[in-house]
Order: C-alpha cells, then structure tokens, then sequence
C-alpha cells in the first residue's frame, strides 16, 4: 500500500515542466530591444539562451532568484547579485520571437527601470 501511494504522488511531479520553461522556447538568435521612452533607445544581443533576459543590467554576474511568476507565457523573477544590486524583470511573450520586458532595480548603487519590446532579428552574427 505504501508503494502505491508514493506511485500516486510522484507522477504528477514527473510531467511538470521545467521551471522558466517559457524562457527556453525564446528562438535563439539576434535580438533587438527598443526601449520605450527615451527616444526609444535600442540594443543589440545575441540571446542563445532566453534566461540572459531576466538580467539584462546584471549581465554574467551569479546572483540568487526567485522566481515569483511562472506561466505559459510570462515569467517574474526577482534577483539579487551580492555586493552589486538586485533586479526585478517580467518578460511576457507574444510569439517565440517577440517579447514585452519590464525590469527594476539596483545597479552599482543606481537605480534602473525600463520597459523594452524585444524582437529577434536574425542569426547572430
């Protein structure tokens, strides 16, 4: 009986899928990211891994997350990079190559805030 019940709880974990799984979907490529406001500011980037979006002012850096939003097709997580700030990004996904971010928070003492669209472009190049 013991067996059968440990049976019964673990299926539903086995068909879960992985966490900021939305973020994986992303079509790897050459990236455009034209801010809104500020005379809509743009920057390039190649993404081969849709999760370099969630700290876009933190690049590289190994910092603790939490993620607080996990759906189909947006993802909060809040961040924090030890000794250099913390950030708060939502990504929402409108097609695998099109994408709405929104990000806050510290960096170096500063604080940050922008909201983006995020188109792919192409290969990288």
């Amino acid at each position: 009986m013991a067996i059968a019940v440990l049976g019964a709880v673990a299926v539903p974990a086995y068909g879960q899928k992985p966490e900021l799984g939305m973020l994986d979907q992303l079509d790897h490529g050459e990236w455009v990211l034209r801010e809104r406001g500020d005379g809509g500011t743009t920057h390039r980037l190649c993404v081969d891994n849709g999760r370099k979006l969630i700290q876009l002012r933190h690049p590289g850096l190994a910092c603790n997350r939490v993620v607080v939003v996990d759906a189909p097709n947006q993802v909060t997580v809040q961040y924090t990079c030890r000794g250099r700030g913390y950030g708060r990004t939502h990504i929402r996904r409108e097609t695998n190559d099109l994408i709405q971010i929104d990000s806050q928070g510290i960096v170096d003492g500063l604080p940050f805030s922008f909201a983006a669209e995020g188109r792919r472009v192409g290969d990288c190049r």
